[in-house]
């Protein structure tokens, strides 16, 4: 087995941990209520922060927006920024923290300690847990979002159980064969919606779409036809599924929780990798942190 593949098999244990970690002094760090803060990451991360920032102030628990790190609005004032950073070394997320010391106050999830986000940091919270040796993360993103989650009183066993579903139940029929995917989203799902786009990306070299779901009919639908597949994380709206179908594309939805049916997507990468001769744990062009010379 790969990596990969043991790291996402672990992820229900990891969340079950992630979500007491959360109740405890370790967590201290996050945002408290009606903070008004801002998210960032890169990649995986920075989906991830999409959806954590879409759950917070959807449940009314403070303004709260998501960024790229290079993308950060430094005019803006923030009661707290909050960093997702898997390696604790990626060149953009450091140099925003560091940054910032001084003037916001900034808390980093990460699964390695031993880093320079130590020192960029103000706050820690360490989910080392949940690290991987995979370039392609699974485990430490959700793992994350788990704690972000469970922090905002969000997160349920339920969504565990969901999880260890996802990884025994086998895969929808025909998936392995489609030649396109698309990846639908609605409030804090789209980040979901799009960190499943590029996990086919990464893993298994698929052509791969992501959208808030109800923007799919202003054109990306286009793309639908036999042999295309559109999977919906969450709920779907209203007569989207019957639209879809209609142009002959695989509909996928389910009534997993959305994160674990986030799990599903990771394993159908899996599997494409496989079939295709790919190594999830080394894609091409990709390693594990990005740092830029000169930092």
């Amino acid at each position: 087995m790969s990596y990969a593949e043991t790291e996402t098999a672990s992820q229900p244990d990891c969340w079950r941990r992630a979500a007491v970690l959360a109740g405890g002094p370790e967590a201290a760090g996050l945002p408290a209520a009606g903070e008004r803060i801002a998210v960032v990451g890169c990649g995986t991360s920075f989906y991830m922060a999409q959806a954590y920032a879409g759950l917070r102030e959807g449940s009314g628990q403070g303004e709260s927006d998501a960024f790229a790190a290079s993308e950060f609005p430094f005019g803006r004032g923030y009661d707290r920024v909050v960093a997702l950073t898997r390696s604790g070394t990626t060149t953009e997320v450091l140099e925003l923290l560091n940054r910032l010391r001084g003037t916001t106050r900034t808390v980093a999830v990460t699964a390695d300690p031993k880093t320079p986000v130590r020192a960029a940091a103000d706050d820690l919270v360490v989910l080392d847990f949940a690290d991987e040796r995979s370039v392609v993360q699974t485990r430490f993103a959700t793992t994350a979002l788990t704690l972000l989650r469970a922090h905002l009183g969000l997160h349920s066993e339920q969504a565990v159980a969901d999880a260890e579903s996802a990884l025994a139940e086998p895969l929808p029929d025909g998936l392995l064969e489609c030649t396109q995917f698309s990846f639908l989203g609605r409030g804090w799902t789209v980040g979901l919606a799009h960190e499943a786009a590029l996990k086919m990306k990464e893993a298994s070299l698929s052509w791969t779409e992501s959208y808030p779901a109800m923007e799919y009919r202003h054109g990306p639908i286009s793309v639908s036809t036999a042999g295309t597949a559109t999977w919906m994380l969450g709920e779907a709206p209203e007569g989207l599924s019957e639209q879809v179908r209609a142009t002959g594309a695989a509909w996928v939805d389910g009534p997993l929780d959305p994160l674990a049916d986030l799990v599903r997507v990771q394993r159908l990468a899996l599997a494409r990798a496989a079939a295709r001769g790919l190594d999830p744990d080394l894609p091409r062009h990709l390693s594990r942190s990005v740092v830029l010379d000169g930092s």
